[in-house]
């Protein structure tokens, strides 16, 4: 469930680092928490992200959540495939439900992040 080569946010964001790019998406714990997509707010290219700021959202039928960029960077691409297509968010988040692209300065951008194991134990707790 916890895929070994990303990083992680405590609002569960993933982050992968290929390069000076950094893949973002939700994981598949906040995945299932999400029901009934309706809409899909992501950062604008060329956008400046904060990491641990907000930077779009995700709506359900039930409720808003708040997008967080793991990483400090320049968007440079969005997954425009969900704005008609939500399936992929929450069947594979790891997958074609990846949500966008910055551009980062290099691999210290992840040092702040969980890794996997501290991601695991937090879901675990988060669970109960």
């Amino acid at each position: 469930m916890v895929p070994g080569h990303l990083r992680y946010t405590k609002s569960h964001e993933w982050a992968d680092l290929q390069g000076d790019i950094v893949t973002v998406g939700i994981t598949q714990f906040a995945a299932n928490q999400l029901t009934d997509i309706t809409y899909i707010d992501l950062p604008a290219v060329g956008k400046q992200v904060q990491a641990g700021e907000s930077c779009g959202n995700i709506e359900t039928v039930k409720a808003v959540s708040d997008l967080y960029s793991p990483v400090t960077g320049e968007v440079i691409e969005q997954n425009n495939s969900l704005s008609g297509d939500a399936g992929p968010l929450t069947g594979d988040p790891y997958g074609a439900g990846w949500l966008f692209r910055v551009r980062v300065g290099g691999p210290e951008a992840l040092a702040h992040l969980l890794s996997p194991q501290e991601y695991q134990k937090q879901i675990e707790t988060d669970a109960h």
